[in-house]
């Protein structure tokens, strides 16, 4: 698709150089833009030949010389520059398969857009992915991608992912990593489909491809009310989460012991439902899966023990405070367990954490980010929660003010009303939100004033 420019910065190099709305950009020196990957990459230089093309069909060049990496101000109708690429896959675990009917419409729109991978840690299955975009993730180094494995097994990942070519696109994760690009992988691991031997399979493929593999996170599938007429699966069991903990925690320590990092690692909701305690944070490494719900639970205790050493050893009397946070079934143990020492250093606080039941989507789901606005609500409705209802961030949108209903804060303040505090998945954010102040930079007192 032509790439046109929709607006040029003023006081920009390229206004300066005499570029115009309307025009499509072609090329800069000589390589052909594309989307926002090509016009990022090649406009770091400091001389650039520009070749532009005009309604008429006209075509210029124009020459602008400037600071290496400054931006030469051009700016266009999408971000990418073009349109999202969508997924083609029919992925017998997909969740978006399991939405209920009337939500908005941006929810049902399944990415697999390598762009995104890189810009955003979108993950992508390579089935989606053309050979001019594989050479220019390798000719440009772009790292890290997030790839979406499921398994090694050719066939077995063609019948997973309900795609003939799903099998044959793994060739692209082995010639990315033969190149040297990083690879964070996920695995969405369904009960007796990818897990027991044929995990340990996949992992023994891929681990050896270290360091350009340089995370495996695996994820439990999520299963809600409306799989009807889809493939039959079911949740993990507790013994079915430990299993794969031990499957996570062996290679892990196998590849620790080989290469210094243990590469391997089960997502947080499998030590919820397997029952067993989150490790600490230094099992994690540097956190490559954050983001995946791989070791975020560890890095919240770590910054939240860290922020309440600031705070001083004994409560000094002051104003009592009290405060609800509503969170998902399976971290609610777990945020109560955080609590505790928090409780018995500051006598005049109290903290209540509510499990919010999934009705939504069905009680099978049991996570905060599934939560919605209208559980929240009904279930939270005439109970006393104190000065203020905390609610991590995982729950809205990118926007941080609708929930997965389209229930919004607002909505929620009204109905039960109290305040509501957005808290990010931070331990010193979250301490100074139950305590009522800002306690990251030095130390104070829980005295709630």
């Amino acid at each position: 698709m032509p790439v046109k420019i929709a607006a040029v910065d003023v006081n920009s190099a390229a206004e300066r150089a005499g570029i115009k709305k309307g025009e499509t950009l072609v090329s800069i020196n000589g390589k052909e833009i594309f989307d926002v990957l090509d016009y990022r990459f090649y406009e770091t230089d400091r001389t650039l030949q520009i070749l532009l093309r005009n309604v008429s069909g006209e075509e210029r060049e124009v020459r602008i010389v400037k600071r290496e990496y400054q931006s030469i101000g051009l700016s266009f109708d999408t971000y990418l520059m073009d349109r999202q690429h969508s997924c083609r896959n029919r992925c017998i675990f997909c969740f978006i398969d399991q939405l209920p009917p009337g939500m908005r419409e941006s929810l049902y729109f399944k990415d697999d857009d390598s762009r995104l991978s890189f810009l955003f840690g979108n993950y992508v299955t390579l089935t989606n992915m053309s050979e001019r975009e594989v050479d220019r993730i390798i000719a440009m180094h772009i790292s890290p991608i997030n790839i979406s494995v499921h398994t090694t097994n050719p066939d077995l990942r063609c019948k997973m992912m309900g795609n003939r070519f799903a099998g044959k696109s793994l060739e692209i994760l082995y010639r990315l990593a033969q190149a040297g690009i990083r690879l964070n992988c996920q695995f969405v691991l369904c009960p007796g489909i990818n897990d027991g031997a044929e995990l340990e399979r996949s992992l023994n493929d891929l681990l050896p491809l270290y360091p350009a593999v340089q995370s495996v996170a695996l994820v439990p599938l999520g299963v809600t009310r409306f799989r009807e007429g889809l493939y039959p699966l079911k949740p993990y069991t507790r013994e079915g989460a430990q299993a794969v903990i031990e499957t996570a925690e062996r290679y892990g320590a196998s590849a620790e012991k080989r290469y210094g990092k243990r590469i391997c690692y089960a997502a947080d909701e499998f030590y919820l439902k397997a029952g067993m305690p989150i490790p600490r944070a230094e099992f994690y490494g540097e956190f490559d899966q954050l983001e995946n719900g791989v070791g975020l639970l560890a890095n919240l205790k770590q910054e939240f023990e860290d922020a309440r050493l600031l705070l001083e050893d004994e409560a000094l009397p002051g104003k009592q405070r009290s405060v609800t946070m509503a969170t998902g079934v399976a971290a609610q143990p777990f945020l109560n367990q955080l609590l505790d020492g928090l409780r018995n250093q500051c006598h005049n606080l109290t903290c209540n954490v509510v499990a919010i039941r999934n009705e939504f989507f069905g009680e099978t789901i049991t996570v905060a980010g599934l939560v919605t606005g209208g559980d929240i609500i009904r279930q939270l409705k005439g109970r006393p929660l104190g000065d203020v209802l905390l609610l991590p961030r995982v729950m809205l949108r990118y926007e941080g003010d609708v929930f997965l209903d389209d229930v919004t804060v607002e909505t929620v303040e009204k109905e039960l009303g109290i305040p509501v505090q957005v808290v990010q998945d931070d331990g010193y954010e979250l301490l100074n939100a139950i305590i009522g102040g800002d306690r990251r930079a030095e130390g104070g007192s829980c005295s709630g004033r």
